[in-house]
């Protein structure tokens, strides 16, 4: 390391491919055959890459890298946990009729629900409707609006909040009532 942190580029080349192998392995025996092991190890690679130079040469190498690979392996968990939480997999894209047919089935009645947004103030319904049914990110319908990130989730919240009093979900408090729960600022 501390040859390739000087520039020697075939000591750093020889680093890496010892640190690939050696993540491979740390990874492989706490994941077991997790599919996202490789992408772990080209993630801590680019990690040691980003960071090199923060390593201090009197210090051991080891426990600085397996903190890296171990962070790694922590974000890649979380990233997944997240994923697993709102996707679901399929082996077939569904049909659009059949998606309706469930929706209703389900008890959602989708005319309703069109109803409900059509009452929303356009942009709100824009911004709703970009989130929730294009799955678009806040960031993208920030430029496309001409509105901050803060404004256009301000505007979703408001969206569902108003959503849910007229699809008859919990009454939306009135405008300030909020503010007097919460006492003084």
């Amino acid at each position: 390391m501390r040859r390739a942190q000087a520039g020697d580029e075939d000591a750093y080349a020889a680093l890496l491919t010892e640190f690939a192998g050696l993540a491979r392995r740390f990874v492989g025996a706490r994941v077991h055959h997790a599919p996202w092991l490789d992408d772990v190890v080209q993630a801590t690679l680019i990690s040691i890459d980003r960071a090199r130079h923060t390593f201090v040469a009197d210090r051991a190498l080891g426990p600085w890298f397996y903190a890296i690979v171990r962070r790694r392996v922590i974000d890649m968990q979380r990233h997944t946990g997240r994923i697993a939480r709102s996707e679901v997999a399929m082996d077939t894209v569904p049909d659009r009729l059949v998606e309706h047919r469930a929706s209703t089935a389900e008890g959602v009645d989708v005319e309703l629900v069109r109803r409900a947004l059509a009452q929303l103030p356009p942009r709100q319904r824009a911004i709703v409707e970009a989130i929730q049914l294009h799955d678009e990110p806040t960031r993208a319908i920030a430029a496309r609006l001409d509105m901050s990130q803060s404004a256009v989730k301000v505007a979703a919240h408001r969206g569902y909040k108003a959503l849910r009093r007229l699809l008859g979900g919990a009454p939306a408090a009135p405008p300030g009532e909020a503010a007097r729960k919460r006492g003084p600022a």
